[in-house]
Formats: C-alpha cells, structure tokens, sequence
C-alpha cells in the first residue's frame, strides 16, 4: 500500500490531505493522541453558570440581557487566552479567529451561543462554544500549523431566532431590526447596539454560499435517545424542517342551557376533533417526523356559554419536506368533514416554515470515524430542534456532534450532560476539525 492508499484508509475518500500535509502527518499524525483538558471546560462551565443564575440552579440569560452582556465580557478574555483574535461583528456575534497558513483557503467555522431560554439549564449551547475554545486553546498550546483560517463562532441572540447566524448570512431585514427584540421594549437594532455589534453595516455584511470550507457544532442532544441507548456520540444527519399554523375553528357561541344538543355549533368540540386527527395522522405515517398542537385558546371562555371560536397552533417537523407537504394536506382532507358534520368552519394562517437543513455526509462521516477512533460508540440521528448550525448549512458543508442529555431533559433547570460526555464530544469536535483542516479544499462537500 502507498503513502495515498494510507492515507485514505485513515481518513476515508472525503479527507484527502492537502499539498502542506507533512510526510510524518501522512504516515502517522502525531494530532491523532491529542486529547482536551475536560477538567478545564468543566470549570468554564461552572463559572459561565454564575451569569444569569436562578434559585433552582438553572440560568436566565436571555438575549441581549444584562447578564447576557455580563457573559459576552467574561468569555472574551478566554478566547485570547486561546490564541484567538477577537472581533465583534455587526451582528453581534464574537468571531475568534486563527489565521491559517494558506491563504488560498476558506475558513472553517465551529461554535454555538451562549445565551439561554428563561429558567433554562447550563449545557444549551454552552458546551459547544466552551468546547470550541478548548480546541483552539489546545491548538494554541500544541503550535498546530493549521491550514485554514479556524473561526471560533458565538452566535448572539440564537434562542429567539437564531438572530446572529442569520446576521452572518445577511439575513436580517430593515423592518425587523427596527422592531422589539421580543415582545416590547427596545428595538432589535439597539439591543445589537448593546452588545457591541453595529445594525447601520448589517445591510452590507454577508457571507454567501461557498464562502466558508464548513461548520461544526458541538451540542448536547436535549432528547433522550443517546441516554436511553447508552451511545456515546450522534452523527446528526440533518436539522429537521418545521412548518408550523395558527388555525381557527369557528362556530356559533349560545347559551349552554338552553341551546339543545343537535342544534349547536361547537368550535372546541370540533378542534378537539382536530387536535386528535392531527395526533393520528403524525402517528400513521411512517418516519420520525412529529406533531404538536401546543397552544389553545378558546372564546368566550365562560362555562355557561357554547364555545364560539378556538383558536391553536399546529406544528409538524421532519427532515423531508416531502413528508411535511404531504402531512399537512392529510390534515387539511381530514378537517373538512370535521368542520361539516360539526356545523363549524375553520381557517389555517401559515406562521412560519423553515426548511430543513441536511448535515454534509461527508463531514458526517468525519465526525464518525473522529468518534470510532476514540473509542466511542455512534448513531445517526436527525435534530429535532433548531440550531445556528441550520443558517450555516446555507453557505457551506454543516456537521453537528450531539452528546447526551441526562434523561432527555432540556431548557430546564434539570438540564445536565455528565463531564465525561463532555470531554467526549469536545474530543471529537478536535479530532474532526483537524481531520477537516488537513482535508484537500473541495473534498469535503
């Protein structure tokens, strides 16, 4: 066997080496035993947690909030401590970044955010922007040569919408920025200005497809699959698509005492019908999409009164927008004799749909055999929430490393992933962005 046929058996067809790879890197990478120092990042997570505390041990670190503000001024001198060179964009996102040794190519990307729902736990997000600047910190420590510029991303605000990753791509609007970020208070435009990024320069700040050699990012699972399986690391395969209405059933509101059984128009008693059609038909289809009504709302809302209009919220998620099409046109077939045999009628108003994003497999299967050589056993799975890393899946490969969530909790005060999973999956974020790093520039799609 050759040096190249030795070289692909280590790294698989989607890592062939560049021309800067060493001939000791081709026969055997001495990168290949570096390990982080989870102690560390267990630290880090600890003192991160003091931002934003609640009562019961979860945090509060809502976007653009003070101790929001608070976290974003203790982490920078962290990342400098790394090596990194740290900026704000005009997004208000902190890039760290590496300069790499050929100019010739692009950067690659790994991070996460830091901020948190209300009363939420201290993983969300944390784990991989933590875990990132280990890796670059160990890079730093080892005087690793890398090839591509290597950009530590913290996205801002990514809980309310992904705020940052979509500034990063430009694809924030005039009119949003002008508006609350969230339900009142300041205009989104000045809550950027908070944190140091810059809305005037948003208009013309963009990264387009094929500006980035790929992203990676380290995140606990917030499900319980790995924790009930006992399996170590998740391949994400894709983060899932989500469709998602505002439905009104609308009826005749009478007296409940006086109106008689076969003459009413019921609109809860025809969304309930609805809320069950819609768990059935989720159910009935093959796949792992899902099917959530979470909302409900029903007028007048007196007990002496027939209920007159409902309104909730349908939401469906799955990796095919196939599926999802063909899920909600088996929902809509299924209310119309519903509305008719209860004498109601009803009204659906799309709130929001965001495709779904397919992680590379090719930079899937780094991250795979990255975990295979530690030791640790992996699955392939989709996402089922939403992530920055779906923004970034726009302009460039997209790979996600999911580790587990202690009883499949998350965005709780309960929300934990044992150090070891920790140290684990910030192992394998370090060995796939080296195996990446050291990959030809266009083998890795």
């Amino acid at each position: 066997m050759n040096r190249r046929d030795l070289l692909l058996a280590s790294l698989g067809a989607a890592a062939v080496p560049g021309p800067l790879a060493s001939a000791e890197w081709r026969m055997q990478p001495p990168w290949r035993s570096w390990r982080v120092d989870g102690d560390r990042v267990a630290r880090w997570l600890v003192e991160l947690s003091r931002f934003g505390t609640t009562p019961d041990g979860g945090v509060s670190r809502t976007g653009f909030s003070d101790a929001d503000v608070e976290a974003r001024a203790w982490i920078q001198p962290i990342m400098r401590e790394a090596g990194l060179e740290v900026a704000i964009d005009p997004a208000g996102n902190i890039l760290g970044k590496r300069p790499g040794s050929d100019p010739t190519l692009k950067p690659l990307l790994f991070g996460s955010h830091i901020d948190s729902v209300l009363n939420g736990g201290n993983y969300d997000g944390d784990v991989g922007t933590l875990g990132a600047i280990e890796v670059a910190r160990l890079l730093a420590e080892k005087g690793y040569r890398n090839r591509h510029p290597l950009w530590v991303t913290l996205w801002c605000d990514e809980e309310r919408g992904l705020t940052g990753s979509r500034g990063f791509l430009g694809q924030v609007a005039a009119d949003e920025l002008a508006r609350p970020a969230g339900a009142a208070g300041p205009s989104l435009a000045d809550q950027i200005r908070k944190i140091g990024g810059d809305p005037a320069a948003m208009a013309g700040y963009r990264h387009e497809p094929g500006s980035i050699a790929g992203y990676l990012e380290l995140h606990i699972e917030q499900g319980g699959v790995l924790d009930q399986t006992g399996v170590a690391v998740g391949v994400v395969e894709g983060i899932v698509g989500i469709r998602s209405w505002e439905v009104t059933v609308t009826g005749f509101a009478n007296h409940a005492g006086t109106t008689p059984m076969d003459q009413r128009k019921n609109a809860l008693l025809a969304a309930s019908e609805v809320i069950l059609a819609v768990d059935r038909l989720v159910k009935a289809m093959p796949g792992r999409q899902v099917g959530t009504v979470g909302r409900l709302q029903v007028r007048p809302g007196a007990q002496n009164v027939i209920p007159g209009e409902v309104e909730f919220s349908i939401e469906i998620r799955d990796l095919s927008t196939d599926t999802l099409d063909r899920l909600w046109a088996e929902i809509r077939g299924a209310v119309e004799p519903i509305m008719a045999r209860q004498g109601t009628s009803w009204a659906a108003r799309e709130r929001a749909s965001n495709l779904p994003a397919i992680a590379a497999e090719p930079v899937r299967g780094v991250i795979d055999r990255a975990a295979r050589g530690l030791g640790l056993s992996t699955r392939s799975m989709p996402s089922g929430a939403g992530h920055d890393a779906q923004n970034l899946a726009r302009i460039g490969p997209m790979g996600m490393i999911f580790i587990p969530s202690v009883g499949g909790i998350s965005h709780s005060p309960r929300e934990y992933t044992r150090p070891e999973d920790v140290t684990n999956g910030v192992n394998v974020l370090l060995q796939t962005v080296l195996q990446l790093d050291q990959a030809a520039e266009g083998a890795v799609r």
